[in-house]
């Protein structure tokens, strides 16, 4: 699938193999790319073409990738670009270090092109997901208040708690949550850092950003889960998550089952419960 020529990609990494290959293989999928063989000229070039997406590898001689997503994040031209890293370790320390600093999204290296794009597909997506909400918010903004009201009846019983103060906050999750976003995303679309974001919403509802996102997905997954015969690995997707595994381990976690296991559970109980309700009526 040959993409927009305007879409631009920033590729840092210092192993020249490796960065011919991704400059080679997006170019042929239509993007624009700009390539750095080091973390500092990889910011200067970030700051000078500002890129629709950085791909950057973390271990690199001079500063590694941690530093340049922390130096694109804290400059507000550049702090929105969705970052991608490339990795040679799989660890849950660094795979986490690199999620609270930002990241969009990461890789494991070796990395087909075909792993990236689809990365790539999906940082897209996101990022003009949430470029809609932003317009819409605007938009709602500039009506009159009456046209803004909207019954309670045209949607289902909210999950989260009513509190005029943090009602942008989880209408951003209501609308985004499904694209795999962040406690960065939700901090950037209601204007605070993340760490006072947190602070605020642990504060006043006894649970963090990234919780609510959780139990939000997860209400969601229930759902799916019941109603239809989508696989595990679908849901996992349509829930914006980019690793099936990631998905299963937080759905344990919440539910003590795994999906398909919590699946085969509730058919059970529904094939016992609908002939006693027949029964009955």
């Amino acid at each position: 699938m040959m993409y927009q020529s305007s879409k631009k990609i920033l590729v840092i990494e210092d192993d020249a193999i490796t960065r011919n290959l991704f400059v080679k293989g997006l170019e042929a999928e239509g993007f624009e790319i700009f390539d750095a063989e080091s973390g500092l000229d990889g910011i200067q070039q970030a700051q000078e073409h500002l890129p629709d997406l950085v791909i950057c590898d973390i271990a690199m001689p001079d500063i590694d990738g941690y530093d340049v997503l922390t130096t694109l994040r804290q400059d507000p031209v550049t702090k929105i670009i969705p970052f991608i890293f490339l990795t040679g370790s799989n660890s849950k320390t660094d795979v986490r270090k690199a999620m609270e600093l930002g990241a969009d999204d990461y890789l494991t290296k070796p990395s087909t092109v075909d792993e990236l794009l689809r990365a790539i597909a999906s940082r897209l997506k996101k990022q003009a997901s949430l470029q809609d909400w932003f317009v819409t918010k605007l938009q709602k903004a500039a009506k009159p208040a009456s046209v803004n009201k909207v019954s309670s009846n045209t949607s289902p019983k909210s999950i989260f708690p009513s509190d005029p103060q943090l009602q942008e906050v989880f209408d951003f999750i209501e609308a985004n949550y499904d694209q795999g976003i962040t406690l960065c995303d939700v901090a950037e679309a209601v204007g605070y850092s993340a760490a006072y974001l947190t602070n605020r919403v642990s504060r006043q509802t006894g649970k963090t950003v990234n919780i609510w996102i959780v139990k939000r997905r997860m209400a969601e997954a229930r759902k799916l889960l019941q109603n239809n015969n989508q696989t595990i690995e679908q849901i996992a997707k349509a829930l914006g998550y980019q690793h099936v595994c990631h998905f299963s381990r937080q759905f344990r976690q919440h539910h003590g089952l795994p999906p398909h296991a919590w699946r085969k559970e509730q058919q059970a109980l529904d094939q016992v419960v609908l002939p006693e309700l027949e029964t009955a009526l």
